[in-house]
């Protein structure tokens, strides 16, 4: 069964940092590129960052030289290392897991960025 499960979320005071994880299962982790989606209330989900399976990373406009996309293949594990956070960081932040094969979803931890 495939599964990634993201941890890390919270609330941070706006210029502080967080970092997220999201840990693979159930499939060959080091094989398949993968991203961070965030969605925002009443807002659709957008792409923050991603990561090929060769290590390539790309980045939203609105996170470059703010957030920092890794994987851990030995630990089958993802980061996203965010600092510098605004309040419209506000959002809950997915892993996702695209082809080859059925696109994965993880369940999304809650970030809120506010005083």
């Amino acid at each position: 069964q495939v599964q990634l499960v993201e941890s890390g979320g919270g609330l941070v005071q706006p210029g502080g940092s967080l970092r997220l994880s999201c840990a693979g299962s159930g499939y060959v982790f080091s094989m398949y590129g993968m991203s961070w989606r965030r969605q925002a209330p009443g807002k659709e989900r957008e792409l923050v960052a991603g990561i090929t399976s060769d290590g390539d990373t790309y980045y939203a406009d609105s996170v470059k030289g703010r957030f920092t996309i890794s994987r851990d293949n030995a630990e089958n594990t993802m980061y996203l290392q965010m600092n510098n956070l605004v309040p419209e960081d506000t959002a809950v932040y997915y892993c996702f897991r695209g082809r080859p094969g059925v696109p994965v979803w993880g369940q999304g931890t809650q970030v809120i960025v506010s005083l």
